[in-house]
């Protein structure tokens, strides 16, 4: 899906972006100072399960060897640059009774959020996995209680919210619940 264009009306903010400008494409190491810039903000890595880059290495370790292990990656692109991530990974890939699930990851700079970026590149992923993975039949996302701003992503993307699972990591030194939301291919 090299260079898929999100297609969507622009959303008026101090930065205007056009929609129309964001893409979706592999990760490559060329893409390693702009994936610096949001894989060292703290802001961004608050919920998510690793901690800020400190070193150039590990970024090309997240482009060279994470990035590759999901199932689908792509990074976020405005005007080519990458300014986030969107990932599908297997639910449980040993666990062949849950082979029909997926789940959503997205990581976007901290310059670009409230602008309606993630909720138009979900949406976006949601018809690609229900396409190029035609034996799914369901995408879920668990989001931290706290991450308020995410949670609306998903819901203005279509998804529902199932419930609160209580306790359900312990990630940077503190138990979180998480909650999870689904949207179903026969939904979509």
């Amino acid at each position: 899906m090299e260079g898929t264009l999100i297609s969507s009306k622009p959303y008026p903010k101090e930065e205007k972006i056009d929609l129309n400008q964001i893409t979706l494409r592999p990760l490559h190491l060329s893409d390693l100072d702009d994936v610096m810039v949001w894989t060292t903000d703290e802001k961004v890595t608050n919920f998510c399960s690793w901690e800020p880059h400190t070193s150039k290495d590990e970024g090309i370790n997240y482009i060279e060897n994470i990035a590759t292990k999901f199932l689908w990656c792509k990074a976020i692109c405005f005007n080519d640059r990458a300014i986030g991530c969107v990932s599908l990974s297997s639910s449980s890939p040993h666990d062949k009774s849950r082979n029909k699930t997926a789940e959503l990851g997205y990581v976007l700079g901290s310059k670009y959020w409230g602008k309606g970026i993630t909720t138009c590149v979900v949406k976006q992923v949601i018809k690609i996995a229900f396409t190029e993975f035609s034996h799914l039949e369901r995408v879920e996302a668990l989001v931290d209680v706290e991450n308020v701003g995410s949670q609306k992503v998903l819901e203005k993307a279509g998804f529902q919210k199932e419930g609160v699972l209580r306790k359900y990591l312990f990630m940077k030194e503190k138990s979180r619940d998480m909650v999870m939301f689904s949207v179903l291919s026969n939904i979509t």
